[in-house]
């Protein structure tokens, strides 16, 4: 990685650890801006999904600090309405 990561207390609600969470970004296969139309400030959120220590999926929320400096606050096992981010022909991955 060639980023700073800090980490918001809220990014640990859901029970997955900082080592998960920069696996999932060593890991990532999804990387892009959250796309939800009801939410406002989404246009400053990137959702990446990756995979944690142990190769379950996981859901990232970020935004950027700086160019090179990130804050993670969310973070919690991939939910179904993402799936289509896992098994996009683009990703190649499968279960």
């Amino acid at each position: 990685m060639g980023f700073t990561i800090d980490f918001n207390p809220a990014a640990f609600d859901h029970g997955v650890s900082e080592a998960d969470i920069r696996k999932a970004f060593d890991t990532a296969i999804y990387d892009g801006f959250l796309d939800e139309p009801s939410d406002y400030d989404a246009r400053d959120k990137y959702l990446l999904i990756g995979f944690d220590c142990n190769a379950n999926p996981l859901e990232i929320l970020y935004n950027f600090i700086t160019d090179y400096h990130i804050n993670v606050f969310h973070a919690m096992p991939c939910r179904n309405i993402y799936n289509h981010l896992l098994y996009s022909e683009e990703n190649l991955w499968q279960t």
